[in-house]
């Protein structure tokens, strides 16, 4: 049986009101790994000027400095500067951001156990969590 060395991947990119992320927000992506549900491969930080102009602090540069020492990237660099560039269009002048991608360790555990079976996932897609909610909201009013 063939095992897969990472699992699916998701680009997950957060918005902050201020120049960096708070206490809170560098809590929850630890909460987060010690799941172990989750792997971090890559973690970049955007800063965006109210003129426009962007910033962006590579993880190994502030990591340390922003509350994630001891923290590993499994794959750094997965973060393309094609994907970077086009993230960061989502971030709001005067506020900053984290571009998150997480490898999904229970999905690699499923693909893995679906391929040794003779089968494998041909289709996955998120709903936002704001939509499920919007949508079980709206259904438990009708």
């Amino acid at each position: 049986m063939t095992d897969f060395e990472y699992g699916p991947a998701e680009f997950i990119v957060a918005q902050f009101d201020s120049d960096r992320p708070s206490p809170g927000v560098v809590q929850a992506i630890l909460d987060l790994l010690d799941t172990g549900t989750v792997r971090l491969l890559d973690l970049l930080f955007v800063s965006r000027a109210p003129s426009g102009e962007v910033t962006l602090l590579e993880f190994d540069d502030v990591g340390d400095e922003y509350g994630l020492a001891g923290v590993t990237l499994e794959a750094s660099g997965l973060a393309g500067a094609e994907d970077v560039d086009d993230i960061t269009e989502l971030i709001d002048p005067g506020t900053s951001g984290a571009i998150l991608v997480l490898e999904h360790t229970w999905a690699k555990n499923l693909a893995n156990r679906f391929f040794a079976a003779g089968g494998s996932v041909v289709h996955a897609e998120r709903i936002p969590a704001p939509v499920v909610n919007a949508v079980l909201t709206e259904a438990a009013e009708e």
